[in-house]
């Protein structure tokens, strides 16, 4: 019975679940290299707690940036714990949007520059959901052969692709080794 329903369970769910991944960016490759990073200045607010909650206290930010009239640039995200590592309860981040440095922000928000500096970047064209596995998994497997880790505080920056159908650019920042 079932040999004469595989074609039908491939077509209607394995198929299309392939297609979504392809879309979503599940296939693209992640680039790693050393580079210059920098200067990055953003408003923000810190967000405690399981990092789950990043896109509520994003969508707080860029909120308060709109009702300021500041155009929010691309996400940025700076993980100040590591989260394989740090209970859920106690992980630490800052997040917010990249602005210019002259930007009138409201009280509320908080607002910080990073420096140029030396980094090494991991980069995937892949939809929220799938990018930061993808991003931190490449840079694991870089570091491993010289039996190094991924060092704290790591920065993502998410540059979405501007259009529904296309997904945004993920770049994960950790200082060089």
């Amino acid at each position: 019975m079932i040999r004469k329903q595989w074609p039908a369970i491939l077509l209607a769910f394995v198929l299309p679940l392939l297609a979504i991944y392809w879309w979503w960016g599940g296939f693209n490759r992640v680039s790693v290299a050393e580079m210059e990073s920098g200067p990055h200045f953003y408003a923000y607010l810190e967000h405690d707690g399981d990092l789950g909650g990043l896109p509520k206290t994003q969508a707080k930010v860029y909120a308060l940036l709109e009702q300021a009239g500041i155009a929010p640039g691309d996400t940025i995200t700076v993980l100040l714990t590591d989260p394989r590592k740090t209970p859920k309860a106690e992980q630490r981040a800052r997040t917010g949007y990249r602005v210019p440095a002259d930007a009138k922000l409201p009280p509320e928000l908080m607002s910080e520059a990073i420096p140029r500096r030396r980094v090494l970047a991991a980069s995937v064209r892949a939809a929220v959901a799938l990018a930061p596995s993808k991003a931190y998994q490449a840079l694991a497997d870089w570091l491993a052969p010289a039996g190094r880790d991924i060092t704290m505080p790591a920065v993502e920056i998410y540059r979405p692709s501007g259009t529904p159908t296309q997904v945004g650019e993920l770049t994960v920042e950790i200082a060089a080794p």
